[in-house]
């Protein structure tokens, strides 16, 4: 069958991202065919699309995260069934297609009260938020945690949880709007970095005992600062590199407070089938108790992928951002 998808041919700009129609097999033995109803976006997708992260091949389909409607199963496959409500935040790539095939173990039930808009925006984001703060650095009362970018996909999570496990939350932003935004969800004390200096504020906010742990998906621009706000046996938990890969690192830097540094990433903490599912499980919980309040800020057709990777890199985004077929 044809399905509509988004193909990358080569790496570049937004520009290599063009919509084409692909030839989609039935499931092979242990898959199962997902009709998409909604499609993440994810800074992650720009570092494939920009070879930052090495695709498998060209040319591919990106995207990472999608949920919608199983509507075939290949041979083996037991836990699912034609017609059931499905998400997935997972390699391989392929998501930014109307349909295509996933391995069957990879693939999540979704509860009946989160829709598949929610379930696209929070999957990937959201397993994250859980992996940062209850495996990466146990997040317990009276920690104090840095998040920057903290008004965006994995920050809106990851503030409001941080809260709710007793932590004080200090927070980066961008501009006063995004600023008021990660107040009203849960970070006591957003930080506008274009007009203070974070790591002073910091001091100031702790003061001067520096933060346990700090959550970065920047990167380059606020790897090394970063650092200078932990306390002593810190943990900096550099997650993502949206400025930038970080320069080589002369490990003697950690020494003088005898920090901890990781480079965590999520398909190390959902390896297994028994750990993918309880990731998602307590993800589903926070969500229904309405600890995490997720918002679908933007929706857009998928063939306007391009548009909606520009916006993203160009900081034009703030929460999720959701691709419909």
């Amino acid at each position: 069958m044809k399905v509509r998808a988004i193909v990358v041919r080569e790496k570049g700009g937004p520009e290599v991202l063009r919509p084409e129609e692909i030839d989609l097999a039935p499931p092979g033995k242990g898959e199962v065919r997902v009709r998409h109803e909604a499609i993440g976006l994810n800074y992650i997708d720009v570092y494939f699309r920009r070879a930052w992260y090495a695709p498998p091949r060209y040319p591919f389909v990106p995207g990472m995260e999608a949920a919608g409607v199983v509507e075939e199963i290949g041979e083996g496959v037991r836990e699912f069934a034609v017609g059931d409500r499905v998400g997935y935040a997972s390699h391989p790539l392929g998501a930014y297609a109307e349909a295509r095939n996933m391995p069957a173990d990879r693939l999540l039930k979704l509860p009946a009260s989160i829709e598949s808009p929610v379930a696209a925006a929070i999957l990937l984001k959201g397993m994250t938020a859980h992996y940062l703060l209850r495996r990466t650095f146990r997040v317990e009362r009276g920690h104090t945690v840095l998040v920057h970018a903290a008004a965006g996909g994995v920050g809106s999570i990851l503030c409001p949880w941080a809260k709710h496990l007793g932590a004080t939350v200090i927070g980066t932003v961008g501009s006063e709007e995004k600023a008021a935004r990660a107040k009203a969800n849960g970070c006591d004390h957003p930080i506008v970095y274009t007009k203070e200096d974070f790591v002073a504020r910091v001091g100031e906010i702790t003061g001067g005992a520096g933060v346990h742990v700090v959550y970065d998906s920047v990167g380059k621009e606020t790897f090394l600062r970063s650092i200078e706000c932990l306390r002593p046996l810190g943990m900096m938990a550099l997650y993502g590199q949206s400025s930038g890969a970080v320069e080589p690192l002369d490990v003697t830097l950690l020494a003088k407070k005898s920090l901890f540094l990781t480079r965590p990433g999520l398909p190390s903490y959902t390896a297994s089938r028994d750990d993918l599912v309880a990731t998602a499980e307590e993800l589903f919980e926070v969500v229904e108790k309405r600890v995490v309040r997720p918002k679908v800020e933007r929706t857009l057709p998928l063939a306007e992928a391009a548009r909606a990777h520009r916006d993203l890199e160009e900081r034009r985004t703030t929460g999720s951002t959701v691709l419909v077929p």
